[in-house]
């Protein structure tokens, strides 16, 4: 029995979404007023209902980060060991009389601290020096170069001295020496004291009290007001909803939950309904419904999630499994939640919109190899220019280079996830548009060896393929699927190409001798009946879809071989042995494999066709169409009576073009023709 609306199958995973979305979906109250900064403030005035902080916007925090990383003070350590060393040494030295004052003028040089001239702090007027497990703060001015420092010491020592020649007795006894550096920049503890001072900047600017004037109506909202609405919007959201009873909450969700499972179902049931019928699409389509609903609900509780989210990456799933009209419809559907529970959800919703329709209008150009990565740059496009435009009316804030940034990471990321499709082909046995156009492509493989082994057998094929396209355009069934079947529906053949008329004036040269001459009626319908497990053989040797190897197999259904089975019974035959001549099956079960049957019979027997009038199309159409029917090849298949007549008209109108009439030139033209 085919599942229906009703059906369980159908319902359940209904019911799994609806459950889902009320589990997920956030328990907090959301704020009622729409507001944008510039615009009048429309609703009655509004007071402060509680006590509430007025939160910094991002750009202001990022300022006082920057001012905060500006601030340069440096950290020396102060290396006892090295003053003691020098002061040691030149306790012992003997200079003449010199020795306390080189000695007190040397301690006292040290005692301020000395740096290697590359490492004299700048840009700054303090610094921090690491003494004796302390940080003291000194005068950058009080520590000196190298250079400086011995300089400073020939100018004490020669005060305290009375004496010419003290630079002499100095380089003399080696004192210079003495003066090394005493103070290393520590760059860790600086940097990590001015990482500290931009953590410890606060998120808040002050406090609003109960019964404070927000905004009065019809005031002008400036950019004070509208980061004081915003405080007060995620003081309401993340604090209102706490005082409500749950099970208000839980309703609420629920009655969500069901609206858009209705509208999801609608959607299905006006556009596609045939997706009832083959669950496996069914669920697919929910399984990506719920992905993108999980998306949306989740990421409310951090919003910026959001923007990385590749939500767009649905859109081209649906689209390699599903019919057109559907996809967008769908996709609509399953980005409604981010206008009930997500922060700027009417913004995102326009963009990610966009997004979807852009790449879903542009896959079939940009949908193979290295275009995708064009494709998901024309998707970041699309969500830039619409992002742009909802800035320039006022209904996205935020800072513009880190949004780009997360849109530009969810575009790759759709592109990156994409060829997990192959793995939802493998788990729910589908076959998505994407292989399909790649097994049509006649420069494939196996069907360049068809049109090499049976030249007319392939010619056949591209014959059916383009009458089968036509006829499920007419009527809506699947033209990739049936241009698929059609082309490899004979691909057995290639095993025994002479076996089949078509291909005998093309490979046989001699001509002297045709293949069934001297076999049997029987024989001759055994071999040509094989084509089609040969075709089967080889369809799953080459790893070909089992859609596509039903086509081989109900092609023909369990009809007879006609020719050779009128030929058996003229030569008294027993009828008993039909089965030896008759095909193994199965009949078509589907839209798709019906057309294929008909086109199929119909292209072939059309070459014995000598009158093109439209009576005689119709009539030959009828023909065969009724020969199929009283041999019961349709009696298992999912179509109405007007579909198999829509499907006859769309052949004879077919045929009909193929076989036109032509302008007959005049003698005269003729003749000049044949000059030229």
């Amino acid at each position: 029995m085919k599942p229906t609306v009703r059906s369980s199958r159908v319902l359940l995973p209904l019911l799994v979404i609806v459950a889902i979305i009320t589990v997920l979906a956030p328990r907090s109250a959301r704020f009622n007023y729409d507001y944008k900064k510039g615009g009048v403030w429309e609703y009655e005035t509004l007071f402060a209902p509680f006590d509430f902080p007025i939160l910094k916007t991002s750009e202001q925090i990022q300022a006082e980060v920057d001012k905060a990383s500006d601030v340069y003070v440096p950290y020396y350590n102060y290396l006892e060991d090295v003053t003691r060393t020098s002061l040691k040494k030149a306790s012992v030295m003997y200079l003449d009389g010199a020795g306390q004052a080189v000695t007190a003028a040397l301690e006292a040089i040290l005692g301020r601290g000395v740096v290697a001239d590359d490492d004299i702090p700048v840009d700054t007027d303090v610094i921090y020096i690491h003494r004796n497990k302390r940080a003291v703060k000194v005068p950058a001015d009080r520590i000196l170069g190298l250079s400086a420092a011995r300089v400073r010491l020939l100018a004490d020592v020669q005060a305290a001295v009375d004496s010419l020649a003290v630079d002499s007795l100095l380089k003399a006894n080696s004192v210079y020496n003495l003066v090394i550096p005493n103070l290393v920049y520590d760059a860790q503890t600086t940097n990590a004291v001015g990482a500290d001072a931009a953590s410890r900047i606060s998120p808040t600017r002050g406090n609003v009290s109960a019964g404070q004037l927000i905004v009065s109506n019809g005031e002008i909202i400036t950019a004070d007001i509208a980061q004081i609405l915003d405080s007060y919007k995620k003081e309401y959201e993340t604090s209102v909803g706490t005082t409500r009873p749950v099970y208000v909450e839980v309703l609420g969700n629920l009655f969500v939950a069901i609206l858009l499972v209705s509208l999801l179902l609608a959607v299905i049931y006006f556009g596609n309904p045939a997706i009832f019928e083959d669950t496996r699409y069914y669920y697919i389509l929910f399984v990506f419904t719920l992905a993108a609903v999980a998306i949306v609900t989740v990421s409310r509780f951090d919003s910026y999630w959001l923007y990385l989210s590749p939500l767009t990456l649905a859109a081209l799933y649906l689209q390699a499994f599903m019919r057109g009209r559907v996809i967008i419809p769908v996709y609509f559907v399953s980005l409604l939640p981010l206008l009930v529970y997500a922060d700027h959800g009417a913004p995102l919703f326009i963009i990610f919109l966009v997004g979807g329709i852009v790449s879903v209008s542009a896959f079939p150009l940009l949908g193979k190899g290295w275009k995708q990565f064009l494709l998901a740059l024309l998707n970041f496009a699309a969500m830039a220019l619409t992002y742009f435009a909802l800035r320039l009316v006022g209904t996205m804030g935020g800072m513009v280079f880190q949004d780009l940034l997360r849109f530009f990471i969810a575009s790759m990321a759709a592109v990156a996830l994409y060829p997990l499709i192959y793995l939802f082909e493998k788990i729910f046995n589908l076959v998505s548009n994407s292989r399909l156009s790649e097994l049509a492509d006649t420069s494939a493989k196996l069907l360049r060896e068809l049109e090499q082994k049976a030249p007319g057998t392939f010619q056949h094929s591209l014959q059916v393929m383009n009458m089968a396209d036509a006829v499920a355009r007419a009527i809506d069934a699947n033209p990739l699927l049936l241009r698929v079947g059609a082309l490899y529906h004979d691909i057995g053949k290639m095993n025994n190409p002479l076996c089949f008329v078509e291909n005998e004036s093309l490979l046989n040269k001699t001509e002297d001798q045709k293949y069934h001459t001297g076999l049997s009626p029987q024989q001759s319908a055994e071999d040509i009946i094989r084509h089609v497990s040969d075709g089967v053989e080889l369809a799953r040797k080459h790893h070909l879809p089992d859609v596509v190897i039903d086509f081989i197999k109900t092609h023909h259904g369990n009809t007879v071989t006609g020719y050779f089975w009128s030929k058996y019974l003229s030569h008294k035959g027993d009828p008993e042995n039909i089965k030896y001549f008759t095909y193994p099956g199965p009949a078509p079960t589907t839209k798709e494999q019906i057309i294929l049957m008909l086109c199929d019979s119909i292209e072939a027997a059309s070459r014995t066709l000598t009158d093109y009038t439209p009576q005689a199309f119709s009539a030959f159409v009828e023909k065969i169409v009724q020969g199929k029917m009283d041999q019961g090849q349709f009696n298992s298949a999912d179509i109405s009576i007007k579909e198999l007549n829509d499907i006859k008209e769309a052949i004879k109108s077919y045929l009909a073009q193929m076989h036109h009439g032509r302008v007959e030139y005049p003698a005269t033209r003729k003749k000049f023709l044949k000059l030229k």
